[in-house]
Parts: structure tokens; sequence; C-alpha cells
């Protein structure tokens, strides 16, 4: 929220009260997640890492990994990204003042910021944040342009990490093609490939998203797809996945 961002003494305090979060390093000390809309993520997406003048910023270490908490306040904060999904986050009055912090991976993670246990560490420190600092209320996830309201956000990534489904509400999203197919969007960022739903199978939108889940969840598990799979879905109907000519699609049909 706007004027809600967290200082450098604030994040001390928070690490200070943490189990899975500590301090490596801290500039003035001398020692792709953006919590957009208080929170969105940059890192292995697109962000530069070369901070704005006078950056306020820190270094933690979760799970062995660091990560750079960027934008901290009274510092310049980044851009709030596009939002073209929302998952728990209707759009609110005002939510073009909203301001964010970025969550980077560190340097020495150049090269590795989209293998599993650096995403899934990066995740789990922006829960870890959101769940300490009341003022973000939301998380944007850049490879699948979505924000995610923070309740929803903490649910499923504390279930996700605690071994269950992975959250492909929110850190995927699903889009209508120009030829009635539903696709995924940013599942490429864990499998190297998305999801493509074909007609008529996609014409219950519904019952087409909730079969897309399912499939992300076993996908994201087992790394994707090399060759094609028959499946039986929910409602019994037999089903054929298969990868596309350029192997960067998996098209889903009635057998």
């Amino acid at each position: 929220m706007p004027g809600k961002r967290p200082t450098r003494a604030a994040i001390l305090d928070f690490v200070a009260r943490q189990q899975s979060v500590l301090l490596s390093h801290d500039p003035a000390g001398g020692a792709g997640v953006e919590l957009a809309v208080a929170a969105g993520e940059r890192g292995a997406h697109g962000a530069g890492r070369a901070g704005a003048q006078n950056e306020v910023w820190l270094e933690l270490l979760r799970d062995g990994l660091t990560f750079d908490l960027r934008g901290l306040a009274p510092g310049p904060c980044p851009a709030v990204p596009p939002i073209t999904h929302r998952f728990d986050f209707a759009r609110q009055e005002g939510e073009d003042a909203l301001e964010a912090l970025a969550v980077l991976p560190g340097p020495h993670l150049a090269g590795g910021e989209r293998s599993m246990p650096v995403m899934k560490a990066m995740l789990g420190l922006a829960r870890d944040l959101t769940q300490h600092f009341a003022g973000l209320v939301a998380i944007h996830w850049a490879p699948s342009h979505s924000v995610i309201g923070r309740r929803f956000f903490e649910s499923v990534i504390t279930a996700w990490l605690d071994g269950g489904a992975f959250p492909a509400l929110g850190l995927t999203a699903f889009e209508e093609t120009s030829d009635g197919a539903l696709q995924s969007v940013g599942l490429d960022v864990w499998i190297g490939q998305e999801v493509r739903i074909e007609p008529p199978l996609s014409a219950d939108r519904i019952a087409a998203t909730r079969l897309g889940v399912r499939l992300i969840n076993q996908l994201v598990i087992v790394g994707g797809l090399d060759e094609s799979e028959r499946i039986i879905a929910p409602d019994g109907t037999r089903l054929v996945m298969q990868t596309s000519r350029n192997s960067q699609y998996i098209r889903v049909r009635r057998e």
C-alpha cells in the first residue's frame, strides 16, 4: 500500500523474528518476486540488477540461498508491473498509487534463477514477508502477469511448500486463444512448455480450467512432456497429451 513499504530497520526486525530467514549482507551496515502492490516479482524475469540512486536494499538468506530485497523505504521503489490476471485481488480505488518491493535472486545464483530450489525459496521468502507485513497486500508474479491477493498467496504457497499441489492458479494463468483453445501462461518458466487444451474440449471454460490445473500440477512434478501420453480426465473422458512440433506446447485433446 502507498506509504507502507518497510524500512531497513523494519526488515532487520523481521529477520530477528524469523527462524528460516537470515541477514547475509547489509550495504548500509558495512558488513523475478516483486512484492507488489506493495508486492511483484522481477528477478529471473527481466529486471536489471543495478539499483537506482539512493536505493535502500538488503541481502537475505533463505534455504541456503541469497536474495536481494530492493525498494525499501525511504528510497525509490520499483514500478508496479501491468496486471493482466487477478487472483483474490479485485481492482481497488487508488490502485495506480500502489508501491512495490522486489525480491531478486542473488548474483551468485546467475544461471540458476529458474531452478526449482531457487524459485521455491524465493516464493517462500515472499510468503514470509507477506505474513509479517500487513501493508504487503498482494504479490505480482511476472511470468503469468498475475497479481495474487495476500491471503490466497499465503495459503497456496504454504500448502505447496508443505508438500501439497503446485499453485497453478496464480503462478500460471489461462487465456483463450483466437481459435478457441485454452492456453496456460507462465508454465514455461517451470517446465519450458505451455499447456494448450484444444477445442472442443476447451468449450466448457470452467471444466477446461480445472483440467488444466490438474495437468499443470502433474507436469511440474515430472518436469514436462517429451512424448505423447494418454490419460483419463476426471469425468472419464479419454484424452491425448502430445507436444507440438517445436515442443513448446503440450496439446490436450479428446482421443
